[in-house]
């Protein structure tokens, strides 16, 4: 066992005496114990691994063969079999000697080699271990970034198998809960201040405020010297089992880079009179042991040999002579420190695990492999080897030992806070728990209230994962430490990674228009479906609005009570020719055709209120059908008048019978054949595709048009057309009949609404392509009652003006006068 310590120049590591200790006072209470193994007497015998690999190798040798050049006296009499071997405490010397005392089948029990890669029992049959397997070390440092949410890490590892597998087997599982590494390093063998500072320039530049380090704390000390130098705060450090009680690194002149760390620490105990049997020791019990001299040097800065040195030269090393009468009792160092015993508890497990396989070998009964027992004084290391694949035992602190299919323990670590209490001491506050044999979902404990975050910031939550319980003033206190390359995007936009980064990097694009998100950080947007359209703030998709020319809105009361006025006006107009029917201006120009112009304004005028409302099949069908056909009958009535006035002048002259064959007769037979042809017309169209409701959503991105579908475009073309067609044709006759005598001249009036009528028409064809929606509508309505005014005020309102108002001209002779005086 040994310790590079820093900064006295000679190294001895006081926390790894204190686990040779642990193994001591275990053994010292196994053979006091009269029940474990009766009438049997454990030895031991402590070899240096110098902390490497040769050094490793060159102790396990020495151990196989029996013999000892350098070390201890600690032997067993006479030349007993090695039963197991208690160590290392290095992944990287374990697997050395791993595999040699594998060969000859003795087991080896380390307390501190985490590394997952000696669970292989291919590679390493005989290994056991106390200290849990890293690969369950992973899985709770995965489980802690996930709880807080941290998603932009970095790592450091020492440059040996512990630290390397855990930092790899770390990136791969920290990938599936999409949190990105930011730089992963290894603390190399010879730690330059070059590769420092490049170190520090790293964390600075890449700004993580989380930083896992699977190293010791030797690896740490030289770079937690410069971040102290460099005043690098705010960062929460993440410590693997190896150093997050490290005495080291735990000091008050740290605690500002260091302060509020979480680590994993393996399971600890209160070992009952451990703490009198380390003060126990001294240099006089053991005069030939060189490491409770060396222990006892260090611990009171002295020395047994000065040769050559006198109290007040310059040497850097202690001169102060050591007399033996110093008492370890007035000494608190981490030696002497029994609140933290982890490390020296699984080297007390690993010591009681052996007795008590040696236990079940004296007490078989039927032996392994269907062999006879073999007796205490014949023991194979191969027998003990299979024996601890099956031992099961609870130690004298209560605790339930046993290994697993791969020599491994029950996973459990305690969450340790570094805390600094009111005396500027470090503690090592346990803040929750981690349980790998746990239920998924259940294996991780937080007390966040316990927590203080580097800084001094304290979040006041309790929580289990997956359960939350947060105090009423918990919007109050501060919140975790953040750790994210890229802020949360929140609901309302998408995730889209920057080129050449991880995918913790990333901008936030808002949806497009039509597309949702209702998730924080979304990788895609979502698109509403055709009838719904998002939010404002783009978080869910709401039923798109339905719009059309309803009578509740302002533009569909207004036309829908010009059209009410136009047919009341209408029927205002019928009722004055009808109490005046008898007059000369009624009867000067067919009162017959004059009556049934009228009736056909009236539905004129209420024919847009079919096109006002929602639209339905059946209002689809008869507006259109009806518009045309009572929009026919109407100018083919116009068009009959104008004849009756052509026709009038005409026969007037001698020899004449023209009025023969344009009789009242024939006037209703032409308007019935004008009528019937657009009756056709629409009766095809509503039988081959006849207009229906359709729900138009290409128009405007957050409404829907109700509205009717023509279903067949030629079909309207050839109504609206061949209205055209009368109208121009009603147009050219009335202006030929323009110069007629004042008595017959209706047709000027004619000319003057065909005019208005055929101008409101062509211009209502761009305007009805170009309109959206329910002005279309609007459009089509304003058209018609246009059109419709143009008729009933240019052709009726001159009469109704004579009728009412200057009835002393309407007389028969004052028309005929008229007419005589020109001819005259």
């Amino acid at each position: 066992l040994f310790f590079y310590a820093f900064p006295r120049p000679r190294s001895f590591f006081l926390r790894a005496f204190r686990w040779a200790q642990g193994m001591l006072f275990a053994i010292e209470e196994i053979n006091r114990d009269s029940t474990l193994l009766p009438n049997v007497t454990l030895g031991y015998r402590i070899l240096d691994s110098c902390s490497n690999p040769p050094g490793a190798l060159r102790a396990a040798l020495t151990a196989l063969n029996g013999r000892d050049p350098f070390i201890s006296d600690w032997r067993c009499a006479g030349g007993s079999p090695v039963a197991a071997v208690i160590g290392c405490s290095g992944s990287t010397q374990s697997i050395t000697i791993a595999r040699l005392l594998g060969s000859f089948g003795i087991p080896q029990i380390s307390y501190f080699s985490s590394c997952a890669c000696l669970s292989n029992k291919h590679e390493y049959p005989t290994f056991f271990r106390t200290i849990p397997s890293d690969y369950f070390q992973v899985k709770a440092w995965v489980k802690v970034v996930k709880h807080f949410g941290w998603t932009w890490l970095g790592a450091f590892g020492s440059d040996d198998a512990y630290g390397q597998y855990g930092i790899q087997s770390f990136l791969k599982e920290v990938e599936d809960i999409n949190s990105c590494v930011a730089f992963a390093e290894y603390f190399p063998a010879v730690y330059t201040k070059e590769k420092i500072l490049r170190h520090v320039d790293l964390i600075k530049e890449t700004q993580v405020k989380v930083i896992l380090v699977f190293a010791t704390e030797i690896d740490m000390y030289m770079l937690v010297n410069e971040l102290v130098e460099q005043n690098v705060t705010g960062i929460v450090w993440l410590a693997s089992e190896s150093w997050s009680t490290a005495g080291l690194l735990s000091t008050k002149e740290k605690f500002g880079v260091l302060g509020g760390l979480l680590g994993l620490g393996i399971q600890r105990a209160n070992l009952e009179g451990f703490k009198e049997f380390l003060v126990r020791i001294h240099p006089s019990q053991q005069p030939g042991n060189v490491y409770v001299k060396e222990f006892w040097e260090t611990t009171f800065d002295c020395l047994y040999e000065t040769p050559n040195v006198t109290e007040n030269s310059d040497s850097q090393f202690p001169v102060r002579k050591c007399t033996g009468l110093e008492d370890l009792r007035s000494v608190e160092n981490i030696y002497t420190d029994v609140t933290q015993l982890r490390v020296t508890y699984n080297t007390y497990k690993g010591v009681y695990a052996v007795a008590h396989a040696l236990h079940n070998m004296m007490f078989c009964e039927t032996g392994l492999h269907n062999q006879t027992c073999s007796g205490i004084r014949d023991i194979n290391p191969w027998e003990v080897t299979q024996t601890l694949k099956q031992v099961k035992f609870k130690t004298p602190t209560g605790e339930e030992v046993q290994f697993d299919q791969n020599g491994d323990p029950l996973p459990s670590y305690d969450i340790i806070n570094w805390q600094l209490d009111q005396h500027g001491r470090v503690q090592y506050v346990d803040i929750g728990y981690y349980d790998g044999s746990a239920p998924e979902g259940q294996e991780l404990v937080i007390n966040k209230d316990a927590i203080i975050w580097n800084g001094g910031q304290k979040k006041s939550t309790c929580q289990h994962v997956g359960l939350a319980y947060a105090p009423a003033n918990a919007a109050e206190l501060p919140e975790v430490i953040k750790s994210v390359c890229s802020e949360s995007c929140p609901p309302g936009s998408r995730k889209a990674s920057r080129e050449g980064q991880p995918i913790c990097c990333f901008d936030c694009i808002p949806c497009a228009q039509g597309e949702i998100s209702n998730q924080t950080d979304s990788i895609d947007c979502i698109k509403c479906p055709w009838d719904y359209w998002p939010n404002s703030e783009k978080t869910a998709c709401f039923p798109k609005q339905m719009e059309f020319l309803s009578f509740g809105e302002i533009m569909g009361s207004a036309l829908t009570a010009l059209g009410i006025f136009g047919a009341c006006l209408t029927l205002f107009v019928t009722a004055v020719f009808f109490r005046f029917r008898s007059t000369p201006v009624v009867r000067a120009n067919n009162s017959e055709i004059s009556f049934l112009l009228l009736v056909a304004l009236v539905f004129c005028f209420l024919c847009p209120l079919l096109f006002v409302g929602e639209p339905s099949p059946w209002s689809c069908m008869v507006k259109h059908a009806a518009f045309g056909i009572i929009f026919v009958l109407c100018v083919a009535c116009v068009l009959g008048k104008t004849f009756v006035v052509l026709m009038a002048f005409r026969s007037t002259l001698p020899g004449s019978n023209t009025m023969k064959w344009f009789g009242p007769v024939q006037q209703r037979f032409t308007i019935l054949l004008f009528a019937s042809i657009q009756i056709m017309i629409c009766a095809l169209w509503l039988g081959i595709s006849p207009p229906f409701p359709q729900k138009n959503a290409s128009l405007f991105n957050d409404k829907i048009i109700l509205e009717c579908n023509l279903g067949s475009v030629t079909a309207f073309c050839c109504v609206l057309g061949y209205i055209g067609v009368l109208a121009v044709m009603c147009f050219i006759f009335a202006f030929l009949a323009r110069k007629l005598p004042d008595s017959f001249n209706e047709a000027k009036y004619i000319t003057f609404s065909m005019l208005i009528f055929c101008a409101v028409w062509i211009a209502f064809i761009p305007a009805y392509v170009s309109s959206p929606g329910k002005y279309t509508v609007a459009v089509e309505i304003f058209a018609i009652l246009s059109s419709s005014f143009a008729v009933l005020l240019c052709i009726f309102a001159p009469k109704c003006y004579i009728i009412l108002l200057k009835p002393e001209k309407n007389t028969k002779r004052n028309i005929m006068g008229r007419s005589n005086i020109k001819r005259n």
